[in-house]
């Protein structure tokens, strides 16, 4: 089974954008959920697509990834659940890790979220100062349930 091991985090200033990075555009969108299972697509920089399924919620997750014809995805964007997801992914070295600071547009707007992967559950890492609230186990900083549900609450204005 594909694993995920990936920690999410809230940013506390905009310190981050100091370092180099590489970015890439996302569109995503939903097209079923239920608890601990999500079916979604991935657009990337309009030129890629990805059909990804997940199982699970928290730290681990299953992860299923497949490159899609992005005919395909276009067309079936139709079918999505809940709010189309637009990012901009900025990927950010540090040390062996890779830390993907995304940051929200649209209807998500203005929350960034930084992810780290891990190699394992017991992965040890040294957080940047600019690493803010762990939300790795809150559910309402999951895509899908920022998709289903909208912006969490402390966002709203």
């Amino acid at each position: 089974m594909a694993q995920e091991i990936e920690r999410k985090f809230l940013i506390r200033d905009a310190s981050w954008r100091d370092e180099p990075a590489s970015t890439e555009t996302f569109r995503q969108f939903y097209l079923a959920r239920r608890d601990g299972f999500s079916v979604r697509i991935r657009i990337i920089d309009e030129a890629r697509a990805f059909l990804t399924m997940k199982t699970g919620n928290g730290l681990q997750r299953g992860e299923y990834e497949y490159e899609l014809p992005l005919a395909d995805a276009r067309e079936l964007e139709r079918a999505h659940i809940g709010t189309v997801i637009e990012k901009r992914r900025h990927c950010i070295a540090h040390g062996r890790h890779v830390i993907e600071v995304d940051v929200f547009a649209g209807a998500l707007a203005p929350l960034v979220v930084a992810e780290i992967e891990l190699e394992s559950a017991e992965d040890v890492v040294e957080l940047p100062r600019w690493f803010g609230r762990e939300i790795t186990d809150d559910p309402a900083f999951s895509n899908v349930g920022l998709a289903t549900n909208g912006l969490p609450e402390e966002f709203r204005t």
